[in-house]
């Protein structure tokens, strides 16, 4: 489960101007971060299905908001990109 205090810090390393907290590169972050714990809890248990279909739809919804930034803005979805390490 992610903090309030883990996702402000990752919306401030992410956030293009002071007030953002919902652009892509936010969104994606955020889900990665989130994508990578639930990972983690599926590891340990492997049977919890549940928690396997939200991780589908998290991975879906990060790869619907690249696919965005990498259409409306080819520069910052590099950048993200590599400040990830998704690609």
């Amino acid at each position: 489960m992610l903090t309030t205090k883990k996702k402000q810090s990752i919306i401030k390393k992410n956030q293009i101007h002071e007030k953002d907290t919902g652009s892509s590169e936010v969104q994606v972050a955020v889900l990665s971060t989130q994508i990578d714990e639930l990972a983690k809890h599926l590891k340990k248990h492997k049977k919890d299905n549940t928690s396997r279909r939200g991780l589908i739809k998290m991975v879906a919804d990060r790869r619907t908001h690249l696919k965005y930034l990498e259409h409306k803005n080819k520069p910052r979805y590099n950048a993200l990109m590599k400040k990830m390490n998704l690609a």
